[in-house]
């Protein structure tokens, strides 16, 4: 069994983006937009422990700051068990991580994020 633990610095870069670009939308109050960074950081992170429970944190934050009872209560669970998970590598590859989806369904990766990987030289599986 494969042991995860941070960002492979490749990775990296993407993730830090996603998170800024996530930053700025927010502070807009573009929060579609934002909420759409933090899905896209979340399915670049969920393999790492520390980049996973930081998406599903500012998750849980966004759905506080959206009044979303559903959010909050959603990314509770995920932020206990989500760095968990990531460490022992049993993840559902491409889920967005709120609350809206169910937490261990796998779902397809966008053709762009696929991109990101494979620049990264990981296999996103």
């Amino acid at each position: 069994m494969k042991l995860y633990t941070s960002l492979p610095s490749k990775l990296k870069p993407f993730f830090k983006a996603e998170l800024v670009q996530y930053t700025d939308a927010y502070i807009t109050e573009n929060l579609q937009q934002a909420w759409t960074h933090l899905e896209r950081a979340h399915i670049l992170g969920q393999k790492y422990p520390y980049a996973h429970s930081l998406v599903h944190w500012k998750m849980l934050c966004f759905g506080f700051k959206i009044k979303s009872a559903k959010e909050v209560i959603g990314q509770i669970p995920r932020l206990l068990v989500g760095g968990i998970k990531s460490f022992v590598g049993k993840v559902p590859v491409g889920n967005p991580g709120g609350a809206n989806v169910p937490p261990m369904k796998p779902f397809p990766i966008a053709s762009d994020i696929q991109a990101i990987f494979v620049q990264a030289g990981i296999t996103s599986d």
